[in-house]
């Protein structure tokens, strides 16, 4: 698929989003999009050569490589890292509740998400499922795109001063979203029945509520997209389509990672704190032919892209930025830049990156925050201090950022992708 212009960027990223409530679909989903490009799929314990293009896929985590004929042993890569996990609500291992004649649902809160923009919101359900089939568990996925939940909110009449104060919510008591009338329902039996098993055959569940308003081209002259998950899908989705584009032209060794649990602070098997990255770059290097050596030195001469949305400046609240590093959507990634290693940007990579987009003509910003407020941070100083390779933090601006429904420019995506490739040489 040729990289198409603006508007029909923006068009194949509301499709990617739509289809994508999880970041175990949107890891398949990439896949699949890899998969049909050509890329094939790496398995097994022994991998052969990995020239040529592959990807490897872990529950919500994807890893995708591009390797020319000629790569070496030690050769420098381009490496491009993202994270497929937003924030919201989650289904606890015992879900069901029932409370004054209805039924409801036993969340969690997964990462910092704006809790106010859940509620009175319709809500589908998806996730993963434990399903036992004979002697083996195997993982399958499911989409409940249906309004099946919803958190509603108390009533101004009896919240009086909600507006004049704040709306503040207990995490525990006042988001259990309700899903029927009647007894305490059966959540995991009605799983079973969509997935055609019985009750007994699910095992267990990883399952999160989505909002099912769809994403849309929005603004008067369709300037901004609008959508739930832009953090952190749109640089996943502008990554795989940076390295579709790349194919065979491609000069130089490229590893797209897409990591989950991003949102929670990486420490897990498929997060960008474990081991998978660092061990799966050391065994494309054995598969070369090379050794402990050559992984060490391909390292040394390579630099990571870690590219995560970053705050576009809300007009409403100018006075929470900092007023010298404004971000607008449609301006370009920002470069993200902090002196405490929130952000892992330093200027010999800012450097590289600037002057690469600019040979291509493509708009780059800056942002820092305000030294009173805190910035956030991303995968990029995690996998910097692991690998000890230059990184630069850059993403594109968005309003509402952990909202539900967040938004960015519709201009951005094609920025983005284009300047992934100029990174890469390609």
């Amino acid at each position: 698929m040729a990289l198409g212009s603006p508007e029909e960027e923006a068009l194949r990223l509301i499709a990617f989003l739509a289809s994508a409530p999880t970041p175990y679909h949107a890891a398949r989903l990439g896949s699949e999009q890899l998969r049909d490009a050509g890329f094939s799929e790496m398995e097994g314990d022994g991998w052969e050569d990995p020239r040529g293009a592959h990807y490897l896929i872990s529950g919500g985590t994807l890893f995708a490589f591009l390797f020319p004929p000629d790569t070496r042993p030690g050769d420098g890569l381009t490496l491009v890292a993202a994270h497929t996990d937003s924030p919201g609500l989650r289904l606890r291992p015992h879900p069901d509740l029932g409370r004054a004649g209805y039924r409801q649902l036993a969340v969690e809160v997964y990462g910092r998400p704006l809790l106010s923009s859940w509620l009175d919101r319709d809500l589908g359900l998806a996730g993963r499922a434990a399903v036992r089939t004979g002697t083996e568990v195997e993982q399958r996925l499911f989409i409940w795109a249906e309004p099946v939940a919803r958190v509603p909110q108390l009533a101004v009449h009896l919240d009086t001063g909600v507006n004049e104060r704040g709306l503040v919510l207990n995490p525990q008591t006042q988001l259990a979203p309700v899903w029927g009338l009647g007894e305490v329902g059966r959540i995991h039996s009605r799983v079973a029945a969509s997935l055609g098993v019985e009750g007994d055959q699910l095992l267990a569940l990883d399952a999160m509520l989505w909002p099912l308003e769809p994403p849309v081209v929005a603004g008067a002259d369709r300037e901004f997209v609008s959508s739930a998950r832009l953090d952190n899908l749109l640089s996943c989705y502008c990554a795989i389509r940076a390295l579709v584009e790349m194919g065979e032209g491609v000069t130089r060794p490229v590893v797209v990672a897409l990591f989950d649990h991003e949102e929670v602070g990486s420490v897990s098997s498929t997060g960008a704190a474990g081991q998978a990255f660092p061990q799966l770059l050391e065994r494309l290097t054995l598969g070369l032919g090379g050794g402990r050596a050559e992984h060490l030195q391909s390292l040394s001469r390579s630099r990571l892209l870690s590219v995560d949305v970053t705050h576009a400046a809300n007009p409403n609240y100018l006075e929470r930025y900092e007023p010298s590093h404004l971000c607008l959507p449609n301006g370009g990634p920002a470069i993200k830049s902090n002196s405490q290693q929130r952000y892992a940007t330093a200027a010999p990579g800012a450097g590289w990156f600037i002057a690469a987009c600019r040979d291509q003509g493509i708009p780059v910003q800056w942002f820092s925050a305000r030294g009173d407020v805190p910035c956030g941070s991303t995968v990029g100083p995690s996998l910097a201090a692991q690998l000890a390779v230059e990184t630069i933090d850059l993403g594109l601006p968005v309003l509402a950022m952990h909202s539900a429904r967040e938004l960015g420019g519709a201009q951005d995506p094609h920025h983005l992708i284009r300047a992934l490739l100029a990174a890469a040489g390609a």
